[in-house]
């Protein structure tokens, strides 16, 4: 048995901003979870979070394809999981489409950890993602952009 999550979205901004977005640590601070991130193929990081019941917080993750600003890709690896995320950029009318996939969700365990993380998923790309765009295209500093927990789902 095996589960793969996919959302889709387009944001009224160019893919350069959308690309720093998804690749800069301080960016994906914001929208996901502290880490020391780079993207660069190969380079092994640490996605950081407060512990949760039946998770320490952590995931150890590889960047495996590294292709700007189109294409990003890295396992995720914490709890039960031994996943890969790939995000997709390209061009749409009136800005740019990304594309977030989570494959390879396997055993009863991490098919039920993939339902909680659909719905964390899918209010990134709705809600947290472009709300970090927004930030750099217009105030530039990110330490100013403040999202609650109520907001990271």
């Amino acid at each position: 048995m095996t589960r793969d999550l996919r959302f889709e979205a387009v944001y009224p901004h160019p893919i350069d901003k959308v690309w720093r977005a998804i690749t800069e640590p301080d960016a994906i601070a914001r929208w996901l979870m502290e880490n020391d991130f780079s993207p660069r193929v190969g380079h092994c990081f640490r996605f950081t979070a407060p512990p949760q019941p039946g998770w320490d917080g952590i995931v150890n993750g590889e960047v495996l394809i590294v292709e700007p600003p189109s294409r990003l890709s890295y396992s995720w690896k914490g709890g039960p999981l031994d996943t890969v995320v790939t995000i997709s950029l390209t061009a749409a009318p009136g800005g740019t489409r990304l594309v977030l996939e989570h494959t390879g969700f396997r055993g009863p365990k991490a098919l039920l950890v993939s339902l909680i993380m659909g719905r964390g998923w899918k209010g990134i790309v709705a809600k947290r993602i472009p709300a970090v765009i927004d930030q750099m295209v217009h105030g530039g500093d990110l330490s100013s952009l403040v999202v609650g927990c109520a907001d990271r789902g």
